[in-house]
């Protein structure tokens, strides 16, 4: 896990991803694709980790607005293997970040909507205020979970607003297995060398570049080369086979979870399509 300082102050690095060309047209020069412009603007600092105001496709403006965190950035501590969480009071606060990473006010839970740290590794914050009056007060837009599986060598950043730093990189691939100490994870994002995510980074949103769109949680990586440790994840394939990879990091998906909420941001996870592990 990307605990909070960990290492940090020792590691921190930006590397930008190069655009693409543009493509030629039979008659003129097609322009290249428009890139949506990622920013900090929307996401959150919290007292030991990042992440985002996130809402998803059948968000309203007038629902509760959620932050997403990690499971593992949880105030009450790690969540055991097979234990989820739902619906506990919370009063956390959080530091909302504008476009250039500076923080324009206070956001507070209600509660803690849902939080695990089996199978994925997620926190989901109700707050108190909705999308509306967020807007209203400050300006800014929730960040949109993309409800689709995200693909290979899809250019991404990793937006902490626990650091106000970007990393900027490709979805290397899928990992069948994540293992971390006593915590197994599924189908989790390798990021390629290039976001090199540090202790502080755990939360933050994992952004398409091409949409805008939050497609992974940042949330781990092998520092030391040890094998299946707690801040030293292995890979396990489906034969059972093992590989490290130091200094390789990694992600959570996202885009089952849209699936396990209603009307009213309301969390039911005994809805169709809903997959997330149940308490």
């Amino acid at each position: 896990m990307k605990k909070p300082l960990v290492a940090a102050l020792f590691a921190l690095a930006v590397t930008a991803a190069g655009a693409a060309p543009a493509i030629a047209a039979p008659a003129r020069s097609a322009p290249a694709p428009t890139l949506k412009a990622v920013d900090f603007a929307g996401t959150v600092a919290l007292s030991n980790c990042s992440g985002s105001v996130v809402r998803f496709p059948a968000s309203q403006d007038t629902d509760p607005a959620l932050v997403m965190s990690n499971g593992h950035c949880l105030e009450t501590g790690f969540p055991a293997p097979g234990e989820v969480i739902v619906d506990q009071p919370s009063s956390r606060s959080f530091t909302l970040l504008n476009s250039s990473g500076r923080g324009v006010g206070t956001l507070r839970a209600s509660k803690v909507a849902y939080s695990t740290m089996t199978d994925t590794d997620v926190t989901i914050y109700q707050l108190t205020r909705t999308y509306a009056q967020i807007k209203s007060t400050y300006g800014i837009n929730a960040l949109t979970v993309q409800d689709t599986h995200p693909v290979a060598g899809t250019a991404i950043k990793v937006v902490s607003g626990y650091w106000k730093r970007t990393y900027s990189c490709n979805i290397d691939g899928f990992v069948y297995r994540l293992k971390e100490g006593d915590w197994t994870w599924k189908d989790s994002v390798r990021y390629t060398s290039t976001c090199n995510t540090i202790g502080g980074t755990s939360g933050s949103p994992v952004i398409d570049t091409a949409t805008g769109k939050v497609v992974a949680v940042n949330n781990t990586g092998n520092e030391d080369g040890q094998r299946c440790t707690e801040n030293n994840p292995c890979e396990v394939d489906q034969s059972g086979n093992v590989t490290v990879r130091q200094g390789i990091n990694y992600a959570e998906e996202t885009y089952q979870i849209p699936a396990c909420f209603g009307i009213g941001n309301k969390l039911d996870l005994s809805r169709s399509g809903c997959v997330l592990p149940k308490p």
